[in-house]
Formats: structure tokens, sequence, C-alpha cells
């Protein structure tokens, strides 16, 4: 055998030996990926979960908006022009002839807008030139001017057909939509976004931080020391929200403060009770944290699952940035469950409606009982034993 046979088998030796290795580290690490239950959330289901959100929940168009018609005096022209907007992908249509009643579905949030055909109507279109008003939830101002758009559109399709249908009027008959701003008169963003950051504020001082600190302490084993004392596992529970909940109250009063004085954002209601529905917002955060690092013991997990289960829904499923009434029905049912969705609609409410008891009452019975219950969880997966 040749020195050249002799070294040309010796690096196909050391070759064959090199893939080997490199198959038998592979395996292990394949392995290990299969044993970590992070690695395959982080892998699978969290792309699943981004592809899912963005796919299907979010969505810039606005369509199924909740307005009210009112008709204060019914007659076959005012009803043919309400049934142009019922008839629209556009809006989903409430008729009623009172428009304090409209009035009260605004407020309380159920309609988004209110289109108010007047008891005159009929006879000035009749005579050329009709007019109807247009009043529009404003505080997402750029939804607000899709929605005066969609409003125009209805009319001018009204029109067109009145046209084809031959109806005489002198001159032509038109129709003039005279829009109004409700709690956004200067038509601003900051009106809508800056309630909606305090929400992500709140969530990140609340969850995101109260998660690391507390699984920080059992991969240091800090907790299983606790564990052997006489502290109770209520008492852990405490020491671990009350800082955080003054960091959390600090945090709050520099954005009321940043949003009234820096971004000029009205705030129509009551300290007392936004500082009250805060306090409930903020201990279903810690709530969530500390059971999540209780369950997970693993600062990265515990991270991860913070960010999918509250930060990301605080952003595209709570309303803060796109609207609910154009999810699909599944997604929008989901929004039920995420308590952020309630804090978004209290804070709105608060700043720029005022005390609106409709809306500020169930929101906050909502987050009461998740307080409550998370609390309770909280303290049932960090009780004293080992694992």
């Amino acid at each position: 055998m040749t020195k050249r046979m002799a070294r040309k088998l010796s690096s196909q030796g050391a070759a064959a030996a090199r893939l080997r290795r490199l198959a038998a580290l592979v395996r292990k690490e394949s392995y290990q990926l299969f044993r970590d239950p992070s690695a395959i959330a982080i892998g699978v289901v969290m792309p699943a979960l981004l592809i899912f959100l963005f796919g299907f929940a979010l969505s810039l168009d606005v369509k199924n908006v909740p307005v009210a018609v009112v008709l204060e005096a019914p007659s076959p022209t005012v009803t043919e022009l309400a049934a142009g907007f019922a008839l629209s992908p556009y809006f989903e249509t409430q008729e009623t002839t009172s428009m304090a009643r409209a009035q009260e579905l605004l407020l309380q949030q159920k309609v988004d807008g209110i289109i108010r055909l007047r008891s005159d109507f009929a006879r000035q279109l009749n005579s050329g030139s009709g007019q109807i008003q247009l009043v529009v939830y404003g505080t997402d101002a750029n939804r607000a001017r899709i929605i005066e758009v969609y409003a125009q559109g209805a009319i001018a399709q009204y029109l067109a057909r009145r046209a084809a249908e031959g109806h005489p009027s002198p001159g032509g008959a038109s129709v003039v939509m005279q829009s109004r701003l409700w709690f956004n008169e200067a038509n601003d963003s900051h009106y809508f976004l800056v309630p909606g950051l305090i929400v992500l504020i709140m969530t990140l001082i609340g969850a995101f931080l109260t998660t690391l600190v507390m699984a920080r302490e059992w991969e240091r084993g800090t907790l299983e020391a606790l564990f052997v004392t006489p502290v109770r596992s209520s008492e852990i529970v405490l020491s671990k929200m009350i800082p955080y909940f003054a960091l959390g109250m600090v945090g709050l009063a520099l954005c009321i403060f940043a949003a009234k004085f820096v971004f000029d954002v009205p705030f129509r209601g009551s300290v007392l009770i936004l500082t009250g529905v805060s306090t409930l917002y903020l201990l279903v955060a810690l709530a969530i944290g500390l059971s999540i690092s209780s369950i997970t013991k693993s600062q990265f997990v515990a991270s991860m699952a913070t960010m999918i289960i509250t930060f990301l829904p605080a952003v595209f499923l709570s309303g803060f940035l796109f609207d609910l009434h154009s999810m699909p029905t599944v997604i929008r049912a989901i929004s039920y469950a995420l308590p952020a969705r309630y804090y978004v609609s209290l804070l709105q409410t608060l700043f720029l409606a005022g005390n609106i008891w409709g809306v500020v009452l169930p929101n906050a019975a909502v987050l009461a009982v998740m307080a409550g219950a998370l609390m309770a969880l909280a303290r049932v997966v960090t009780a004293k034993r080992l694992v």
C-alpha cells in the first residue's frame, strides 16, 4: 500500500469519524430540544400564534360598524335611505325614533355613531336638498374619518338609485351630511393612543417585571430557603406584589401627568374612579406574572409566556390599536377573556367621555372578578412545596 493510499484511507476514516460525531451531537441536541417545552413553544407555538393574530385578528379595514339610525318621522323615503345603511357591509344598524335613546347607546359604547334623519328630511329632499346629521364616537380619529366616508358612500348610492328610478326633484336632489366627532373635537389621534399606552405600561410593570423577579428567585433557590421558614405562601405572594404595586401606581401617576400636560389629552372623569380601576387591573397583571413564574420556574420561559399571554393581547386584541368589530367572531369572543380589553374601554371612557356608569361599572366588575380569581391562583401555585 502506497503512502498516498494510506493518507487517502486515513482522511476518509477521519471524515467518517467526524460525521459520526456530528450525527451523535445532532441526535443529542434533538433529544434535548424535544425535552425542552420552552423551545417547542418558541419554535412552533409562537410563530403559529403570530401568524394567527396577524392573519385573522388584525385588520385595518373598518367593517360592521354599529350605528344607531334615528327615524324621527318614518316615511317611505326615510325608510329607503335607512335600508341603504342596513344593507351596507360596513354598518350594523339599530333603528330608533328617539335621539335621546341613540345618544344613550353611544355613551354606553353600544354603537359607534348616530345617523339622524330629521322629521322634515323627506320634505327637504323633495325640495332639492335634505340634511342628515352624523355623530361619530371620535376617540379613534382615523376610524371616525373612515366611518364618515362610508356614510357618504351609502348616501351617494341612495341618491344614484333614486335618480335611476326617475324620482323628480327641482334641480336634482342632494343630501348634505353634517358631521360631528364626539369626545374628540380636535380630531387628534393622541386622544386615542395615549390612554391605550397606559395599558401597555401597566402591563409591563405589573406582569413582566413581576414574572422576572419571581422566576429569578426560583432559579437561584432562594424561595426554597423561604419554604423551610414559618413564612406562609400568602405572605410570600404579598411581599412580591406590594413593591411592584407601588411602582405601578407611580407609573400610572406619571402617565396621567404626561397625558394631561404633555399631550393635552382631556380628562373628563374622576381621578378616584381611575385610580380604583387601575388598581384592579394592576392586581390582575401582578397575579398573572406571579402565577406564570411559579408554574414555569424559569426566567426565559416565564418571560416568553408573559409576552404571549399579556403583552401581545394588550396590543392586538384589546381594542387599543385595532377595531374589535372588524375582527372575526371567534377572535372577538377570545378578547372577552383578556383583562386589557376592559381596562382600555375604561381608560378611553374616563379620559374622553367622563363617568359613564353604563361602561364603568360592568368593566370594573369584570376586572374585580379576574383580580380575585387570579390572586387565588397565585396563592395556590406558590404553595410551600418542592417539586
